[in-house]
């Protein structure tokens, strides 16, 4: 039967292996997605705890599609959060119907396609300001100076939160979305990452329900009024303030992730940096998804099978098992994509993983983040046009996040 091989102290539970050889992780998924793959992962040697590891591109687009028999309301990371921290962080991803339905209606009227394409002339502004922010010796980080500031100015405009508060909110999603780094947690205790991720958490809970309450109040021209404070059925103070947490924190940081690996794949194959530059609207659509492709900036969610009897493919479930979509496994699976290993800005179709897949969970803010990297590789191309990545990524310490902390840019300064 598929899926039957038993991992124990598997190399997907390992976060040191997911900084390792990018080759070897590679080699690991495509050797599963040809022999076995739906293996079954123990979280250790002596336990038989553990999860049914998805990595085939259909597989992973079938349990999405099956919210029913798939279920996110258990939780969507590999292990079981602690009650307090679901408490803070319990979002819409972590929801099932109809709970799940109400929020993604009302949480959609911020993010009408409509309504983003007034946002082009904002973001090209937003990146411009970044850029006229840059050091003047022609060296930054990437990441810190560029790639994590627009999205996060972006949805902070969106929403109306003040400039003040755009450091604390910067941080408090690293320690959240990275929790598992000593960089921005340095007591990898599990007291430790509980104590120091429940005191972020809280604190952005405490700044969103004070907007919330003021947009009732005194409602403005941004989303947070148009959430909170609109005819229709509206998010409590609460529910926006676990919302923003997913929105500053699971969008900021794909995005931010999305664009820094798009920097790296341009400059690692600048063919395809020339080809895009030489006609840059005719390919902006297409390279942007072999982009989200490539970086594939959330590595997996996870599911939980609702009952007994359910079956994938030729597999049978047991109600409560722990089912984890890979998307980057999915997103070089070579029955779908040809030469998955390689950069192509003309790839067409590229049904990639990058926000999901379909299904009710696929991400609210697909449209947002496909508009931000067309825009943003647009400016740079025309302001700086040189710029290219130096040096290695100091990449997070995540099976969760294809995070990059930090990448040396160089550019001749405008």
């Amino acid at each position: 039967m598929a899926g039957a091989e038993s991992l124990a102290s598997s190399p997907l539970n390992d976060l040191s292996w997911w900084l390792a050889d990018p080759a070897e992780r590679e080699a690991t998924f495509a050797r599963h997605r040809r022999d076995d793959p739906r293996p079954f992962v123990r979280v250790s040697d002596r336990s038989e705890s553990g999860f049914w590891a998805l990595t085939r591109h259909e597989d992973i687009l079938e349990v999405s599609r099956r919210p029913e028999d798939f279920i996110s309301g258990e939780g969507t990371q590999i292990f079981d959060q602690p009650a307090e921290l679901r408490v803070y962080r319990g979002s819409i991803i972590d929801m099932d119907n109809p709970e799940h339905a109400r929020l993604r209606k009302i949480v959609s009227r911020g993010f009408a396609v409509r309504s983003l394409q007034a946002l082009r002339s904002d973001i090209e502004d937003t990146v411009r300001e970044i850029i006229d922010e840059l050091p003047k010796d022609g060296r930054c980080d990437f990441v810190t100076d560029v790639a994590a500031l627009l999205p996060l100015r972006i949805i902070s405009n969106m929403l109306g939160v003040p400039r003040e508060h755009e450091q604390f909110i910067f941080d408090a999603t690293n320690v959240i979305l990275g929790a598992s780094d000593a960089e921005y947690i340095p007591d990898q205790t599990g007291a430790g990452i509980g104590k120091a991720v429940t005191a972020a958490s809280v604190a952005l809970i405490e700044l969103l329900e004070q907007l919330a309450e003021d947009r009732i109040a005194n409602p403005r021209d941004d989303v947070i009024s148009q959430l909170v404070a609109a005819d229709d059925e509206n998010l409590t103070p609460a529910e926006m303030a676990k919302f923003f947490i997913l929105l500053v924190g699971a969008g900021n940081e794909t995005t931010r992730n999305a664009i820094t690996h798009g920097l790296m794949a341009l400059t690692n194959n600048p063919t395809q940096r020339e080809l895009w530059r030489s006609d840059y609207d005719t390919y902006a659509v297409s390279a942007v998804e072999e982009i989200f492709r490539w970086a594939t900036p959330v590595i997996h969610f996870r599911r939980t099978v609702a009952r007994p009897g359910v079956m994938l493919g030729d597999q049978e479930f047991n109600q409560g098992d722990k089912v984890v979509l890979w998307y980057n496994s999915g997103n070089r699976d070579e029955t779908v994509f040809d030469e998955p290993y390689t950069f192509d800005i003309t790839r067409d179709p590229n049904p990639h993983l990058a926000f999901g897949a379909a299904g009710p969970h696929f991400c609210l803010g697909a449209h947002l983040a496909r508009l931000e990297l067309q825009v943003v590789f647009k400016v740079l191309f025309e302001e700086l046009p040189d710029i290219e990545a130096v040096g290695e990524p100091d990449l997070l310490r995540s099976n969760f996040l294809h995070g990059v902390k930090h990448l040396q840019a160089t550019y001749t300064p405008r």
